[in-house]
């Protein structure tokens, strides 16, 4: 059985292959892909993390551990990643009509991830104005609740794909198909899974005029990226196939350091394949 939903900015397909499909187990699972996106949404206004970017420079905020736990896992792959994964960008993204401006962005100097202070366990602070965006890391931790609370419910075999960012479980192997860079509309196939998560990054639908920036955004650097290939991370949990990929994105390099310590392999798809 497989049910679809617009949730995080595309399209989230669940689908269970057991005999006999659990209904409950598929509303939990969309429940849990909405609370993420209302605990993290950089579009709300009201979401937790517009609370943290309006207000932790200038006090504690209290947030959920889900929150915490994205937060945490941001910091640590800022940390394996020497600093080419990080959230706070989100003003660069703001100034280019990528994101919504929530903030008065440009009399700011904004810090990154690695200056928010996570003081307590559900209790964070900045010492700087925060621009945090989440958008490279919460849809792989939304697709990993949505598989936790299937297998919670008794869902022995099935998967989840938020726009190419997918997590497969149980005993069904599932085939793996990747977009063509050069023609986006074909897909290749590159193997199949049978447990573990697979996300990719690429900018081939990238609705731009000439004069547009890219979504992608070097924060060492503080410069927009562009590339033509696609850059694929395969790890055991979402969160980190989908932050990773923003990894080696960014640097071009599919044998990054950080991929072992996070015990994930990168694939790069250049734009020249014909079929």
């Amino acid at each position: 059985m497989i049910r679809c939903k617009p949730l995080l900015g595309t399209f989230v397909e669940i689908s269970i292959e057991d005999e006999l499909p659990s209904f409950k187990a598929l509303d939990e699972a969309f429940l849990a892909i909405e609370q993420v996106q209302s605990l993290m949404g950089f579009h709300d206004p009201e979401s937790e993390l517009s609370q943290i970017n309006a207000r932790s420079y200038l006090e504690p905020i209290a947030i959920h551990p889900w929150t915490a736990e994205v937060l945490t896992i941001a910091k640590d792959i800022h940390r394996q990643s020497q600093g080419i994964f990080n959230c706070g960008i989100g003003h660069l993204l703001a100034e280019a009509a990528l994101l919504p401006r929530h903030l008065k962005i440009s009399d700011c100097r904004f810090g990154g991830v690695e200056d928010l202070l996570l003081i307590k366990p559900f209790l964070v602070r900045s010492y700087l104005p925060l621009c945090l965006d989440l958008g490279g890391i919460a849809k792989g931790y939304a697709v990993d609740k949505a598989i936790e609370a299937l297998i919670a419910n008794g869902v022995q075999s099935g998967f989840v794909n938020a726009g190419g960012d997918m997590r497969v479980f149980g005993d069904h192997s599932r085939e793996i198909e990747i977009r063509n860079p050069s023609r986006p509309n074909e897909l290749i196939q590159i193997g199949s899974m049978k447990a573990g998560a697979i996300a990719t990054s690429g900018l081939y639908f990238a609705k731009r005029d000439a004069n547009a920036r890219s979504f992608m955004v070097n924060p060492l650097k503080q410069e927009h990226v562009e590339f033509s290939e696609s850059y694929s991370v395969v790890a055991a949990k979402c969160v980190y196939a989908d932050a990773l990929t923003k990894v080696v994105s960014i640097s071009g390099n599919t044998q990054h350091p950080c991929l072992r310590h996070f015990s994930a392999q990168a694939i790069r798809i250049p734009n020249t394949i014909t079929s």
